[in-house]
């Protein structure tokens, strides 16, 4: 495909993503991407293998299953934002993609048949993800000693929501949402260089507050205070990754500093499906050795 036509492609898929809840017609599309609709469709299949509106059935129905398991908007607002004209057609969509009802998949989701039906997308997505370029904008700060609660999820990757969701029913009942209790994550394992079983992440919630015994798991635990190379993240998890290897493999050795004897960690500002993904916002901190101890 001529090369002109890729940023008219990844316009439209970034609008897409930013506006799941508008008009996504061929007619509208093929106008983001200032291409004619008898045409658009027929370039869109062919760059990535999919049709136009399965794509975006796709995308609306990661979103709406993410706001399923994770969040408590009424099924009839999931439907109407999905693009679905009442709970039932969405109820019979979701169940023939996910093979659960959306109730179903709200009271107890299972993840690898959701993951599975999603492979799709997401390397559809891998393929059309622009490159994630070097240098990014490294800045070292102070980081405070921060007490949080913590709850550590170990095992496949797949299965994260599953502790998500205990997260998340712990801080309700503490009534510690993200808009008073920062939130953040401990990195201990890279999962695209170890094996599921032993893939480790920290959900963490900044609260000085004494954690009693709870079904869910959470402890108390510190992110300790100590100098951090910070890095801005703005979009898709998806990039996290080639960012952190970026810190570690190009930004650290031409620092002249040392990692400290902790994980590195990301705190979350601005989280998808509450925003488009394009316009998550998140923090990644590398804990650094202090001067003295770096000399």
């Amino acid at each position: 495909m001529p090369n002109t036509l890729e940023p008219r492609l990844s316009k439209a898929l970034a609008y897409i993503d930013a506006h799941l809840d508008a008009d996504l017609s061929l007619e509208q599309l093929s106008r983001v991407a200032a291409c004619s609709r008898f045409h658009f469709h027929r370039l869109f299949r062919a760059r990535f293998g999919i049709s136009l509106h399965r794509y975006v059935q796709l995308c609306r129905l990661r979103r709406a299953g993410e706001r399923l398991a994770f969040r408590r908007c009424p099924v009839l607002d999931i439907a109407l934002d999905s693009g679905y004209r009442s709970p039932e057609a969405f109820a019979r969509a979701f169940r023939q993609a996910v093979g659960q009802s959306p109730s179903a998949f709200r009271r107890q989701p299972r993840w690898l048949p959701w993951h599975s039906h999603l492979q799709t997308l997401r390397q559809l997505r891998n393929r059309s993800m622009p490159s994630v370029h070097a240098p990014f904008v490294v800045d070292i700060v102070d980081f405070p000693a921060t007490p949080i609660a913590l709850l550590e999820h170990r095992g496949h990757p797949a299965r994260l929501g599953d502790s998500l969701r205990d997260f998340i029913a712990w801080r309700r009942q503490q009534q510690l949402p993200p808009s008073v209790s920062a939130t953040y994550n401990l990195l201990y394992t890279d999962p695209d260089d170890c094996a599921p079983d032993a893939f480790r992440i920290g959900l963490c919630a900044a609260t000085d507050r004494a954690i009693a015994a709870n079904p869910q798991g959470v402890r108390a635990a510190l992110i300790p205070a100590g100098r951090c190379a910070r890095l801005r993240h703005l979009g898709s998890d998806a990039e996290l990754g080639a960012k952190a290897r970026w810190l570690y493999t190009e930004w650290l050795p031409a620092s002249g500093e040392q990692p400290r004897d902790f994980p590195l960690f990301l705190q979350r500002l601005r989280f998808y499906p509450d925003v488009a993904e394009a316009d998550a916002v998140s923090e990644l901190f590398l804990p650094l050795q202090d001067r003295a101890t770096n000399a």
